[in-house]
């Protein structure tokens, strides 16, 4: 299938300041562009794209005082397949573990195992070690937190999240994410666009999503604690520790948000004149 997805996010910013964005399509998806996810802003700032210390794509902008708006729209290819299952996934004893999945069995900003371990092996020490103890993680999750914009808080923990039970795709990410680490589970928090596509459409404005994947028998696989169910057209920008790695925006100065529009959803086939077109008038 084709997927059409972009942003348009805009800022008034109070003096000149550098701007960091991880808002590219990862490289493990850059082979499924049919279309350039070229940032385009319209402020003639100089813009620059490189890789970061976690392999995702970041850009870096010196933006001017003022105005500014940074956008996108892209094509990208996808298998329509659901999230991949593995049931029989084991998990790895952590001496056996890849020293680069050793970090995300840390604790982190938002993901504080220490205060999350005893609740952990309480409730999932009994469980069958591999898949479906991950995804005893994350019925555990989906039915401990509620989802709700008017609940977003950016300062929210993982454990904070258990406590208040409420909050919205980033906050079931990561307690998910702290429970699988605090049990021994590689896991890292992942960003990027979920559309309403194979489900009932939302009434609610297009967001990013956010997601985690978890290390087992020697791969990482997805799981959505929020959702809980397997999703078709993910399309992953960034990972990391956890949000505070894979920000969508960071203004190193006073900067306040003027728009923030989202889309992705299903096309039927492309026309570059057309999406050149939207670009042009949004």
């Amino acid at each position: 299938m084709l997927i059409r997805a972009g942003y348009r996010i805009g800022f008034d910013c109070l003096n000149p300041m550098p701007i960091h964005l991880l808002l590219s399509v990862h490289p493990d998806r850059r082979a499924d562009l049919v279309t350039d996810d070229k940032l385009r802003t319209d402020a003639g700032a100089e813009v620059t794209r490189e890789q970061d210390a976690l392999g995702n794509l970041a850009t870096r902008v010196l933006a001017p005082a003022g105005q500014i708006t940074f956008s996108a729209e892209f094509v990208v290819r996808d298998s329509g397949l659901p999230d991949r299952q593995a049931h029989d996934a084991r998990q790895l004893p952590v001496e056996a573990l890849p020293v680069e999945a050793l970090p995300y069995l840390l604790p982190s900003r938002y993901c504080e195992t220490d205060r999350l371990g005893d609740l952990a092996w309480r409730n999932f020490g009994g469980v069958a070690p591999g898949w479906a103890r991950v995804q005893a993680i994350c019925d555990y999750v989906h039915d401990r937190i509620t989802f709700g914009y008017h609940n977003a808080r950016p300062t929210r923990t993982a454990a904070e999240g258990h406590e208040e039970q409420v909050g919205v795709c980033r906050d079931f990410a990561h307690l998910a994410v702290a429970l699988c680490r605090a049990m021994n589970i590689p896991a890292r928090y992942c960003t990027g666009y979920l559309g309403d596509i194979g489900v009932p459409a939302s009434a609610a404005p297009m967001d990013f999503s956010a997601w985690f994947e978890a290390y087992l028998d020697g791969e990482w696989f997805t799981f959505d604690a929020r959702h809980n169910v397997p999703r078709i057209g993910r399309i992953v920008v960034a990972r990391g520790r956890d949000a505070a790695d894979v920000a969508i925006t960071h203004t190193f100065g006073q900067a306040i948000l003027t728009q923030f529009e989202v889309v992705t959803e299903e096309i039927e086939a492309v026309d570059a004149g057309d999406s050149d077109a939207r670009m042009a008038a949004a």
